[in-house]
């Protein structure tokens, strides 16, 4: 039982780190127009991927565990 507790706590904890993620990548654009925008849009949008990929991969080995 404590397993499937552990497990519920670590998918809250990725669900938590995947809003944090976005909160993330909506931060680094806040009030930036433009040029500005445009070059700091393109580095987060790779930073969110790379990180909401990794998160993934998270995921993945935390069903492997519980299945």
């Amino acid at each position: 039982m404590a397993a499937i507790a552990s497990n519920s706590d670590k998918a809250r904890e990725l669900d938590e780190g995947t809003r944090a993620a976005w909160a993330a990548y909506s931060d680094s654009l806040r009030d930036l127009t433009g040029e500005e925008y445009e070059q700091a849009e393109r580095e987060s949008w790779s930073q969110l991927q790379t990180e909401l990929r990794r998160l993934e991969r998270r995921r993945r080995a935390l069903a492997q565990t519980a299945g």
